[in-house]
């Protein structure tokens, strides 16, 4: 009668082939992962997918009197829910103070944060003050609405007629009529005729 000869591996070579197994599936998932670290992140998509946009989109913020206090107007308006940030494209808009006075507003772009009551626009950002026709053009401009204050922390000019002012910081409250510009404060304030006024 013929034996038949069963090969069995010692149990060395199968431990062997398991830790070589397990050495190639972690270096794997080492270099998977180090590979996504290293790519650059996509431009546009850093803030994580839009829940929604709207085009050629109008925008009018009511405080709970039911007054209206902010209008933005924009070709393009996305909505992130990871940050909870709208962002807009060259924004037109009102700020309404407690006078019912509209300041106006514009730049490129836009983002409301805090749920609206956070506004920055940024380049070529411009401030109107409806009465006394001064403006205000600066690279960035934040406006608080719970306070009614806007700043810039960038070189701002402000222009009333034909005088101009230049600083590094410009504030403004707008429910108390009030601004002021500091640091490196520059001027050129020519005499004014009466009927523009002060």
């Amino acid at each position: 009668m013929a034996k038949t000869v069963r090969f069995q591996s010692p149990w060395w070579r199968r431990l062997g082939l398991l830790v070589l197994l397990l050495a190639l599936g972690g270096g794997l998932t080492y270099l998977d992962q180090r590979g996504e670290n290293g790519q650059e992140p996509v431009i546009g998509n850093t803030v994580g997918e839009p829940d929604y946009y709207l085009e050629d989109a109008s925008m009018t913020r009511f405080d709970e009197r039911g007054r209206a206090y902010q209008r933005l107007e924009t070709p393009r308006l996305v909505h992130t829910p990871s940050d909870d940030i709208i962002r807009t494209e060259a924004p037109h808009g009102y700020l309404t103070d407690d006078q019912q006075r509209q300041w106006q507003v514009t730049s490129q772009t836009g983002q409301l944060s805090r749920s609206g009551e956070q506004l920055t626009l940024q380049g070529d950002a411009r401030l109107v003050q409806p009465e006394q026709a001064w403006s205000l053009e600066t690279q960035t401009l934040h406006y608080d609405n719970r306070e009614a204050h806007a700043w810039s922390d960038t070189p701002s000019v402000l222009r009333q007629h034909n005088q101009t002012m230049r600083g590094d910081r410009f504030d403004a409250w707008i429910n108390e009529d009030r601004m002021r510009l500091t640091d490196n404060v520059q001027g050129r304030l020519p005499q004014q005729s009466e009927d523009q006024g002060s």
